[in-house]
């Protein structure tokens, strides 16, 4: 029903963002591998959503990437995961480190998501090993590397100093704003960024 929403980023929590697009806020719950490729507050974003839809709620899930959305539709189909339970998994392992750990049988990293035990590691391994190829998670890895390519260095210090600072005390949105309007985050180290964020929290 909703492929995807692009506006405006109002607020940004570790689960969480707010989208305003149209005049309307968008409520998107979020696993924490999608805050250190948010933009900040204030600037444009495209999430990709799924939209589940039951008696009691609707509730939108969103993605930076259609890629990351496919692995969670995966996931939903196996049998006792739901919205909730995917975005658990996708919160620990990148999309492609999922398949990578599926292919290989690793449900130890797959058990690492809250709430997933080893039985439901095991049963997620054994359902989706068919659907999924070797040569595909290679490509799509290839893939992201590339795009990647640029931002890689800096995304990982970005995110450590969000998580370091919410640690701390100060909301993620906070965090997120202050980080992304240091000029140059991109290519500092956690040190660096975290002594700057604070000066200016």
């Amino acid at each position: 029903m909703i492929s995807y929403i692009r506006g405006e980023l109002i607020s940004a929590e570790p689960d969480r963002i707010v989208v305003e697009a149209g005049g309307i806020g968008y409520n998107i719950n979020i696993p924490q591998t999608v805050l250190s490729g948010l933009p900040g507050i204030g600037f444009e974003v495209k999430i990709h959503t799924y939209l589940q839809v039951r008696e009691d709620a609707m509730q939108l899930f969103g993605f930076l990437t259609r890629d990351d959305l496919d692995v969670f539709r995966l996931l939903l189909g196996v049998s006792g995961i739901g919205p909730k339970g995917a975005l658990a998994v996708l919160s620990q392992l990148s999309a492609d480190d999922l398949r990578f750990a599926v292919l290989s049988g690793d449900d130890k990293a797959i058990a690492k998501a809250p709430g997933l035990g080893k039985k439901t590691a095991q049963k997620i391994i054994l359902e989706l090993k068919d659907k999924l190829s070797l040569e595909d998670a290679f490509e799509a890895r290839s893939a992201h590397a590339a795009a990647g390519a640029g931002a890689a260095a800096g995304s990982g210090a970005v995110q450590e100093t969000v998580e370091a600072l919410t640690a701390l005390g100060y909301s993620a949105t906070d965090a997120i704003k202050t980080v992304k309007s240091i000029e140059g985050a991109e290519s500092m180290d956690v040190e660096a960024l975290l002594s700057e964020a604070l000066k200016r929290l």
